[in-house]
């Protein structure tokens, strides 16, 4: 018991023990002579006192380190799935998720822990080493909820039984990085990314700032000029619909300019490409997942909020479409 074993016998022990007792010696002499704490020390004069003609130093394991034959099987079911959807081309997955192999294990009580989970994936040619990373401090520019939204579309096959590809559009706090709003639609629109600007916007207020790409849905970029073609209008010279849209509420948008920026706004879609196509193979089903919301709600609480309440401004009387086809104040349509 504690490797004490190993450096003493038991009559050894019994002798120490019996002593204190007897009050020939203390608690303090015994603990140093066998160098053991004092939990430890009371630990031994427990069992010594259940049964002193019976006490060992002997233990054995409460719980067995073998896994059973069914659970190995189990693991080794999990990770070939794993390398099945890996080696599919047309599915948003290339790397392992171990931690989502354990999480379905425990859903039917397996209980596995993930280094064990780690060391059957290296067993069974399943593993894929990580390549070293550069350092990356993430400076933190927001200190509310609702002073930038991360928004985006993700264009993949997210369940292995569809024919064609749906687009998953998402908006992230910043501050929080709770997922205010994602859905799936058959194809990418304009029409698209209001509704879901308008249903984030009923939902929690209005943001102060939204941060996407320069995607022509958000932005109007022009080429450079040649010496075929002029254009009239250059980049920001015009705005899209969605952009409209934003303009009117009064929301800025900032854009992605460069790899890292624009890693910023994909990085989130990793998680969701890993839970969202998994849980549609084991399941059959389509699902965002689990999101967190506790730092959301925390900030909320703490009135560390920049939405503003949903409101539109003159002549807009409803959301319901009104956005794009209402007339403004000159009496012109919005193209």
């Amino acid at each position: 018991m504690y490797q004490i074993h190993k450096r003493f016998t038991a009559e050894q022990v019994k002798v120490l023990l019996r002593g204190y007792c007897q009050g020939i010696l203390d608690r303090t002499a015994v603990e140093e002579t066998l160098e053991i704490s004092k939990s430890t020390f009371f630990v031994l004069l427990r069992e010594y006192r259940r049964n002193p003609d019976e006490f060992s130093l002997s233990y054995q394991r409460q719980t067995s380190t073998r896994i059973p034959l069914w659970v190995e099987k189990e693991i080794e079911k999990e990770l070939m799935m794993e390398r099945n959807l890996i080696d599919d081309s047309t599915l948003p997955i290339t790397t392992y998720n171990y931690s989502a192999i354990r999480d379905r294990l425990a859903k039917r009580n397996i209980k596995v822990a993930l280094s064990t989970m780690i060391r059957r994936a290296k067993e069974f040619g399943c593993y894929q080493p990580h390549p070293r990373k550069k350092a990356h401090d993430r400076e933190v520019v927001t200190s509310a909820i609702g002073a930038l939204i991360q928004h985006d579309a993700s264009h993949h096959r997210w369940s292995p039984y569809a024919g064609e590809r749906w687009v998953l559009i998402a908006s992230i706090d910043d501050f929080s990085r709770k997922l205010l709003y994602a859905d799936f639609f058959e194809q990418e629109s304009t029409w698209a990314h209001i509704k879901a600007a308008e249903s984030l916007m009923l939902t929690y207020g209005i943001p102060l700032r939204y941060y996407v790409d320069s995607l022509r849905v958000f932005r109007f970029v022009q080429k450079r000029d040649s010496i075929w073609r002029r254009h009239i209008l250059q980049t920001d010279e015009a705005d899209p619909q969605w952009r409209q849209v934003m303009r009117v509420l009064g929301v800025n948008v900032s854009y992605a300019l460069s790899a890292q920026a624009k890693g910023k706004i994909e990085r989130p879609y990793r998680w969701l490409q890993d839970r969202i196509v998994r849980t549609c193979v084991i399941e059959q089903i389509t699902a965002v997942g689990e999101v967190p919301s506790i730092r959301f709600e925390k900030a909320r609480k703490e009135e560390k909020s920049l939405f503003r309440p949903f409101a539109l401004p003159e002549p807009y009387t409803s959301s319901q479409g009104r956005l794009l086809f209402a007339r403004n104040p000159h009496g012109q349509r919005i193209p």
